[in-house]
């Protein structure tokens, strides 16, 4: 009887137990409230966090600094004459009719680099020009006198009569990074004082437009928007310096679609700086013929890997030879900065004069050496090169060699081209420098001696014909 109470006693017990805890459920849990500890977190989709408007590029300080030191160029070229009739009629009839060509104009940019009124262009902005107006910012203009020019690098080189002048200050464009923002600023179609921003697509760019034997081209390939108009204005980064000048533009239809080119700032200002104290670019020199490292090269020769330059040939008696550099030799730095393709190489050779040492890592036999190398000029020795020692002047003309590219585009043989053009003969008849002689007297003309020949034994009338760059074919006569 006991055991019968303790047991309906242990099952009360339970039950009232059971009673409790599903109350106590049905309380608390039928509807469970969950602590949760929270953090502020935004959700975002898988793709790179977008820029807030405060971390933009700041480009007025940039903008505002340039415009002012930009100025719009205006170039004038006087009509000549030309004969117009049958050559025989100069000799046994009447004399040549001679007509005028019109007065040709044209516009681009510049930079004024000196407060005394220093300002720099490109070549092809100013070539063959008779007058140079330079019109500042403040709309005052002035005459510009024609300081020296380099065709070989496109950079030309004027000065106004004017004093505390607004100036950019030379950049460092080896510092320059591919995606840094830069400003272009000129005067596209006749529109003064013009400012586009764009990126660093490309460094090192030869595009073959120079058409100069002697080229440098390593331009900065950029997409800020440059137009016929720009050429010879500014390239800036952020802070306002000048770290190029707009030259050309990759285009189909003569405009802006997409991409254009600037010759560096280092460039530039050694340029620039020789035409002020020598008159004459001082042209430094390895003496080699070089070609990129391609996968065709690096088999042929056995390289372990594509880069550098590759010399093909070192000429006797010059700076490479001198200094121990050997044909198949593959430059791979100068002066502890890396080249990859001629252009590259080319402008750190072209910061340099005749005369000073370069140091240049070179890779033979898959292994690499510094060579210290004195650079050269033109004639094989480190001496200046002064703008007035070409022998060859006739008539008021200086003369060049006319380059295999020009002769293969032009479909011609032979000839002579006018380098500069003073006062004189050829002048006078409306021959423009450029003019490509073919022929005098109906006698082929192949080298400055030919020309010096003919003219000498010529009697009566001189008839000159030839080509200029463009392709327009001309002739010329006049009395000796």
């Amino acid at each position: 009887m006991k055991n019968l109470k303790t047991g309906l006693f242990t099952l009360l017990v339970a039950l009232v137990g059971g009673f409790i805890a599903l109350w106590t459920y049905t309380r608390y849990f039928d509807n469970p409230r969950i602590l949760t500890v929270q953090q502020e977190q935004s959700m975002r989709y898988a793709s790179l966090p977008t820029t807030g408007p405060g971390e933009l590029p700041d480009l007025t300080f940039a903008a505002e600094n340039s415009v002012h030191a930009v100025v719009h160029i205006k170039v004038t070229q006087k009509g000549g004459y030309y004969s117009s009739n049958n050559i025989f009629d100069y000799f046994f009839g009447n004399g040549p009719r001679s007509q005028q060509e019109p007065i040709r104009q044209g516009v681009g940019s510049g930079v004024i680099i000196s407060p005394d009124g220093y300002i720099v262009t490109n070549n092809h902005v100013v070539d063959e020009a008779d007058e140079i107006s330079v019109v500042l910012n403040d709309k005052r203009e002035f005459k510009a006198k024609l300081i020296g020019t380099d065709p070989s690098t496109d950079i030309a080189l004027v000065k106004i009569d004017a004093s505390g002048l607004p100036t950019l200050r030379f950049s460092n464009s080896d510092n320059l990074k591919l995606g840094e923002w830069v400003l272009a600023v000129g005067n596209p179609f006749n529109l003064t004082s013009t400012v586009t921003a764009g990126i660093v697509s490309a460094k090192s760019r030869d595009i073959g437009i120079n058409p100069d034997q002697m080229r440098i081209e390593s331009f900065i390939q950029t997409d800020a928007a440059v137009n016929p108009g720009n050429s010879g204005g500014a390239l800036v980064n952020t802070r306002g310096e000048l770290v190029g000048i707009n030259t050309a533009i990759a285009s189909q239809t003569g405009s802006y679609s997409g991409y254009s080119f600037a010759i560096p700032s280092n460039i530039v200002q050694k340029v620039v700086s020789d035409l002020k104290e020598y008159g004459d670019v001082q042209r430094a020199l390895l003496n080699v013929n070089i070609g990129d490292v391609n996968a065709e090269v690096a088999k042929k020769y056995n390289l372990d890997k594509i880069e550098g330059v590759f010399i093909g040939r070192v000429l006797p008696g010059g700076a490479a030879e001198v200094a121990g550099i050997q044909d198949n030799d593959v430059i791979i730095s100068v002066d502890n900065v890396p080249v990859n393709s001629t252009a590259e190489l080319q402008e750190q050779i072209g910061k340099h004069r005749p005369g000073d040492k370069v140091t240049i890592v070179i890779k033979r036999d898959n292994k690499k050496k510094p060579f210290n190398v004195t650079l050269r000029n033109k004639h094989g020795d480190t001496e200046i090169v002064k703008g007035d020692d070409t022998p060859d002047d006739i008539f008021g003309a200086k003369f060049v060699a006319v380059s295999d590219r020009d002769k293969a585009e032009l479909g011609i043989r032979y000839g002579v081209k006018i380098s500069d053009l003073a006062n004189g003969k050829f002048k006078d008849a409306g021959i423009k420098k450029g003019f490509i002689i073919t022929q005098v007297n109906k006698s082929a003309v192949s080298d400055v001696e030919d020309l010096k020949r003919i003219i000498k034994n010529s009697r009566g009338g001189i008839l000159v014909e030839g080509i200029y760059p463009n392709g327009e074919v001309a002739y010329y006569v006049f009395g000796n």
